[in-house]
């Protein structure tokens, strides 16, 4: 009985490790139970990275559309106020009674005054050459604007040649490669603004030259009539 008392607790003793390592097992997780931690932790991360990104992407699409909207507010401005100046300037001002004129003149200058107070500015990103192209082309207008009063067709044609290198379509005439090799330095913003300014230098000038023929045509006119008089 003695022999078998003594047995059981050797074999007792064998089936359980020390109390050192015991307690060294128990704070030591399972391997099983680390990888399901990391594995929900890093699919948890990828989850709020895809949403923010995805959010992101949103907001870029917003504020390309709010340029795009602030840049069609900048070109109302811009069309407005050149309709305004035109009624101004027009032939028909011309062929009114003086009181007519001027009541029509102040409302003009106050809608043109109302468009004014609207601030509309839309900033061009630009690197260094960018920035250098555009007051390139910029100077090339300018010099032809000047001299429009000097000769009006040679600023017309120039002012043609200018506008062909800026647009995809087929030139009616010649086109200024210089002009064109330093438009396709600026960015894209600004060439768009270039060709605008060209398209409305342009209408300018056959408004100037519609007022210059109707002029010269009723100064023909009244020669006409007056010589008819004296006969």
């Amino acid at each position: 009985m003695a022999q078998a008392k003594i047995s059981a607790k050797a074999s007792e003793g064998a089936q359980q490790p020390p109390p050192q390592q015991q307690q060294q097992q128990q704070q030591q997780p399972s391997s099983g139970g680390q990888l399901r931690g990391r594995f929900y932790r890093s699919t948890s991360m990828a989850d709020r990275s895809s949403r923010l990104l995805e959010n992101l992407d949103q907001l870029e699409l917003r504020v390309e559309a709010f340029r795009d909207a602030a840049c069609a507010m900048e070109q109302e401005k811009e069309i407005l106020l050149e309709m305004i100046h035109n009624i101004q300037n027009s032939q028909d001002m011309r062929h009114i009674s003086e009181g007519e004129r001027e009541e029509l003149n102040l409302t003009a200058n106050r809608l043109m005054g109302r468009t004014l107070t609207v601030e509309v500015s839309v900033e061009t990103i630009r690197n260094a050459q960018q920035q250098e192209s555009l007051l390139h082309a910029t100077k090339m207008i300018d010099e032809i604007v000047n001299k429009l009063l000097d000769d009006l067709e040679d600023a017309k044609i120039r002012l043609m040649s200018l506008y062909g290198a800026c647009t995809s379509d087929v030139p009616a005439g010649p086109i200024d490669q210089k002009f064109q090799s330093v438009v396709i330095g600026c960015a894209i913003e600004d060439q768009k603004k270039i060709k605008r300014r060209l398209e409305t230098l342009l209408r300018n000038l056959e408004n100037s030259e519609k007022s210059i023929t109707l002029l010269e045509h009723q100064k023909s006119s009244v020669r006409q009539s007056c010589n008819s008089k004296q006969d």
